[in-house]
């Protein structure tokens, strides 16, 4: 059933909406919830697939920065429809210290629940929501399929919370 209140597919969440809640493995025995973060930010990373270069560059780029994400106190979390085992491969492959989470089954479902899936490809759009400590989206970004959206935006949304955090 489909719920009316949800964005279509290719319309993704703004800032002020409440980020929807899931449940994703990120190991065949281990699962995450977005709920597990709540009191501090969180960076969802959606992405189209582990093993494209683009992909490959950029979550490659959000391993090398991690201290800037910690400073914030920021978890991130990379989201993709591969399966746990493709992206324990890449995760191991690329020597990532943040967990993917597999939005394989039912494919895209929470990536089309903050609008971001490509139904007519069944990947996710490069998109990024960072979260606040609420769970409020503070700030959302759809980059080209083809671009690495690097982490400027990322890591300015993140101090604006600070600075709103701080006052």
């Amino acid at each position: 059933m489909t719920n009316p209140m949800a964005p279509a597919a290719g319309t993704p969440l703004t800032p002020g909406n409440s980020a929807p809640d899931f449940t994703l493995p990120t190991a065949p025995d281990r699962t995450v919830s977005l709920r597990d973060f709540r009191g501090r930010p969180v960076v969802l990373v959606f992405y189209p697939a582990d093993w494209s270069p683009v992909c490959g560059d950029q979550v490659a780029l959000y391993n090398e920065i991690l201290p800037e994400f910690d400073r914030h106190g920021a978890q991130i979390l990379g989201i993709s429809v591969d399966g746990v085992w493709c992206h324990k491969a890449f995760t191991d492959n690329r020597k990532l210290r943040f967990p993917l989470l597999s939005d394989f089954e039912p494919k895209g479902a929470v990536a089309r629940r903050y609008g971001v899936y490509r139904e007519g490809e069944g990947i996710t759009e490069r998109a990024l929501f960072v979260i606040d400590p609420e769970g409020i989206i503070r700030w959302s970004f759809v980059s080209p399929i083809g671009v690495n959206p690097g982490a400027d935006g990322i890591l300015l949304a993140l101090d604006a919370l600070g600075q709103q955090v701080g006052a």
